[in-house]
């Protein structure tokens, strides 16, 4: 759990005002996508694509952000080059 609110800290640090506004539905959807991506890349990086992912995402979305990822691949794609995972 100490982890999770470490790496949650980070991301005000990585994404700016998007972070600070992060609900704690939010921060539920972010933490399970890290740990879904969990050795892919550093932590930082996944931290920033699973923020930068969950904003882009309707907040009436009831997929997580790994399931919404596979069905929206251009912003997949997006998010990986600007987050540095690729």
């Amino acid at each position: 759990m100490k982890t999770a609110a470490a790496l949650l800290l980070a991301a005000s640090f990585l994404t700016g005002t998007a972070a600070m506004a992060a609900t704690t539905d939010d921060v539920k959807w972010i933490n399970a996508c890290v740990k879904d991506n969990k050795g892919g890349a550093s932590d930082a990086v996944i931290l920033k694509y699973c923020t930068c992912m969950n904003n882009k995402m309707d907040n009436n979305e009831t997929q997580s952000i790994t399931q919404w990822e596979k069905t929206h691949v251009a912003e997949r794609r997006a998010y990986d080059k600007e987050s540095g995972w690729k």
